[in-house]
């Protein structure tokens, strides 16, 4: 029998697309007549991303799930070019007609018109100020936003505004927009979390393909700690029997950038993630799999994933608690328990809106 040629794709986390839950029909590359030939398959393993303009009318989005410690959010992006093989945002690809695999990290959603829509909605008299994360499903410094800056408008907005926010990425392009998250900062208006799921480049190369390497993001921990904004870092997710021994070494590296706090998240595996991450495990680290998934399924009570409120964030039983207490202990050991201090609603004053007229009342 001759060799199957590779089918990976260059700098991408999905390995497979699997069907959308919600479509009868879906597509599947068939490579059976190019198995000997390699040099075919070269073209097909580069997937450029597409960028689509996103009509959504509005911008700030509220939920009310007691997991997640803010009520309203903004999404400048629908789906994400980082291409984490584990996003448990993929899912919501499947609600745009496409699949939670490839067309999550290659056909991006762009809100244009984002800037514009916040302004109105802080301008609303109706609004009352609390604090928006920026991300929360989709990194809101994703590549795309190099060229499409739509986020670096969102936060022009809320200085003009002096309204609380946090950002929520694992990109240190977020060092870029320093000259307006310093002023927000000395405000007490804004916080930033930056996720860091392990110190192995080699581990995040593949597993958070496009994403910034872990050096780049502990930089920019030290960046935006230096320039005084308060800054986290959430170790996430922690994947049992993969990175959940670095624990001790990333709270350290992280404490040594000048983050002020750590939390972490356990792996889930909602609907269309599952099929990726578990492809993604026998293609990049076929020794470790079967461990992996042995010790996933310890921590979601027999299951892949748990979907229930609470449990789903931190998993359960004797592993999940060994990962408790051990990221505990070195929290206090490092000082990153310190409680995170409330930003400041009482400065928000409603933006003007672009054409310069004021509002009224």
């Amino acid at each position: 029998m001759l060799p199957q040629p590779s089918t990976a794709l260059h700098g991408r986390g999905a390995t497979v697309s699997p069907p959308n839950r919600f479509e009868s029909a879906w597509y599947e590359a068939d490579y059976d007549q190019l198995a000997a030939d390699d040099e075919l398959l070269t073209a097909g393993r580069k997937v450029e991303t597409q960028f689509l303009s996103d009509q959504s009318r509005s911008i700030i989005t509220s939920n009310d799930s007691p997991d997640v410690p803010f009520k309203f959010s903004i999404n400048p992006y629908r789906g994400c070019e980082h291409g984490c093989a584990y996003c448990y945002a993929r899912p919501y690809h499947e609600y745009l007609g496409m699949n939670s695999g490839l067309d999550f990290e290659t056909k991006i959603m762009v809100k244009h018109d984002a800037p514009r829509l916040l302004r109105e909605e802080l301008a609303k008299p109706s609004w009352k100020p609390e604090y928006i994360a920026i991300s929360g499903v989709t990194d809101c410094y994703q590549p795309a936003e190099h060229n499409f800056r739509i986020t670096r408008g969102l936060l022009e907005v809320f200085l003009e505004a002096c309204h609380p926010l946090g950002l929520i990425t694992k990109n240190a392009l977020a060092i870029r927009d320093i000259d307006l998250l310093a002023p927000l900062a000395a405000k007490n208006l804004v916080s930033v979390a930056l996720s860091i799921t392990t110190l192995d480049a080699d581990l995040a190369r593949t597993l958070e393909p496009r994403t910034s390497s872990p050096q780049a993001r502990l930089r920019a921990v030290r960046e935006l700690s230096a320039a005084g904004i308060p800054t986290r870092v959430m170790v996430a997710p922690i994947i049992p029997g993969l990175n959940d021994h670095e624990i001790p070494q990333v709270l350290e590296a992280v404490r040594d950038a000048g983050a002020q706090g750590a939390g972490y998240v356990m792996l889930r595996l909602p609907w269309g993630v599952k099929p990726i991450f578990r492809d993604w495990l026998r293609t990049h680290r076929p020794l470790q799999a079967a461990r992996v998934e042995g010790l996933l399924r310890e921590v979601r009570d027999g299951n892949l994933t748990d979907p229930n409120f609470g449990s789903r964030m931190k998993g359960t039983g004797p592993y999940a608690e060994t990962i408790r207490a051990t990221f505990a202990t070195f929290v206090k050991k490092l000082g990153l328990d310190t409680p995170w201090p409330p930003l400041d609603t009482t400065q928000f004053r409603p933006p003007e809106f672009q054409h310069g007229q004021k509002t009224l009342f």
